[in-house]
């Protein structure tokens, strides 16, 4: 079975490698020359754990190929994957105009059945567009050739993409007729031999799943963090009531956590969308309008824990930072929070000193020379008023505290994710802040 994977972000290229993975031939496409060249010499474009071995491997077993045209491969496929960008317009709205060029590419070329499966996070309603864009480029041609539209949305979590791929709790597709679900049973089926988890459903419906189900998680995120600075003003401790609520079989654990906010490409763009998918429709998102406004305000928290602790006086501050991608084993910083609490200390005159195990190239990538780069977390501590800790990468987790006390001027440790111990930083000489206690 051949399958063309049109895009090769993040999403693209790890659905491509992980069907390659189980025996199909997978062509990848871009129209991005450098991009294709790259990975044809191996060079990944994305950091994420186990797909730089999985890529290599299935190349050269021959199962695995890139290319940047589309027509080349069209005859010899049964499924064509969109996995193209869909970036946020100024107004929130996706941007579908990528995914409407492949739609129109397809229709120039088709000359026999294909299922065309929309992979990217579209709107409700995009799945006919493309149908309507395929079908208007056939009619021009005076042909007619029968083609399916189904809609697969990822639910990959940077970090952890490869295992939510090969193992995952479900696979949601949404179809409109037997052969486009006979398809889609047959890709998926190696990947859930013993428990087969795929959830059919209409198309409308598996859209709006996928952007559901962002919302939901980055509800609970603002939920909490709205949770914890009523609970600092109030004297109750986060961590206690997040194991209250928790352990509630209702309410789960997951996602629970206060901090400084969510970023990434997912969360921000998707409940940005979905907000004015509500718009279009004469509905006003209430509960996802507070959402974003609470995670906006949150990332500029520590700024503020920071200027308190100072009395407003950070003008030639010395600024450390641990962590600058948005979470953990990934070095994306697409609305990280660290772009935003380093535009504010740079503002108020601070001098910032970052260090991050992976994100580094993309951060300097974004904002150049303004922060020295450290070459570990105690170079980044060197000569620092205080520390910020913004992702919890396992590095940071337990680091020797009497060297970074003398490494830095004065010991001031700011807590954005909420993983050390307040008593027993407290009792090592530092004044500790962190978020809900």
């Amino acid at each position: 079975m051949k399958i063309a994977v049109v895009g090769t972000g993040y999403v693209g290229l790890v659905t491509g490698t992980c069907f390659a993975e189980t025996g199909k031939d997978i062509v990848c496409v871009d129209t991005n020359k450098e991009k294709i060249e790259a990975l044809k010499k191996g060079i990944i474009p994305i950091y994420e754990p186990g797909l730089e071995d999985m890529v290599h491997r299935n190349m050269k077993s021959g199962r695995l190929s890139f290319t940047t045209s589309l027509e080349s491969c069209l005859d010899e496929v049964e499924a064509v994957f969109c996995a193209v960008g869909t970036p946020p317009d100024e107004d929130g709205s996706a941007d579908l105009r990528y995914m409407l060029e492949v739609a129109r590419t397809i229709g120039r070329n088709l000359n026999k059945y294909v299922l065309v499966v929309i992979k990217s996070t579209v709107p409700v309603g995009t799945s006919e567009k493309v149908r309507k864009a395929i079908q208007e480029e056939l009619d021009k041609r005076g042909v007619d050739i029968t083609f399916d539209i189904a809609s697969n949305p990822e639910f990959l979590k940077e970090g952890n993409a490869i295992n939510d791929f090969m193992n995952p709790d479900r696979v949601v597709v949404g179809v409109d007729s037997e052969r486009a679900q006979t398809i889609m049973t047959k890709l998926y089926k190696p990947f859930m031999l013993n428990n087969f988890r795929v959830i059919f459903m209409d198309i409308p419906s598996s859209e709006m799943t996928k952007y559901a189900a962002n919302s939901m998680l980055a509800t609970r995120i603002s939920f909490m963090n709205e949770i914890a600075n009523l609970c600092e003003r109030v004297g109750a401790d986060i961590n206690m009531v997040r194991s209250g609520i928790g352990s509630d079989t209702r309410i789960g654990r997951k996602f629970l956590y206060a901090g400084i906010g969510y970023g990434g490409s997912c969360f921000p763009k998707d409940v940005k969308a979905l907000i004015k998918t509500g718009e279009q429709n004469g509905y006003q998102m209430q509960v996802l309008e507070a959402v974003e406004n609470v995670n906006e305000k949150q990332k500029g928290l520590l700024f503020d824990k920071l200027s308190s602790i100072f009395d407003g006086h950070l003008e030639g501050k010395t600024i450390a930072i641990w962590g600058l991608s948005f979470k953990p084993e990934t070095d994306d910083m697409r609305e990280a929070p660290a772009l935003v609490l380093i535009d504010k200390l740079l503002d108020a005159g601070c001098n910032v000193r970052v260090y991050d195990p992976i994100a580094m190239e993309e951060c300097e990538r974004k904002i150049g020379d303004s922060v020295y780069y450290a070459s570990d977390l105690y170079d980044a501590a060197d000569g620092a008023n205080a520390l910020m800790l913004l992702t919890e990468w396992k590095e940071f987790r337990s680091p020797v505290w009497n060297k970074v006390a003398d490494k830095m001027k004065q010991k001031v440790v700011l807590d954005g994710r909420n993983i050390y111990d307040r008593k027993e930083m407290e009792e090592s000489g530092f004044i500790y802040r962190c978020i809900g206690y």
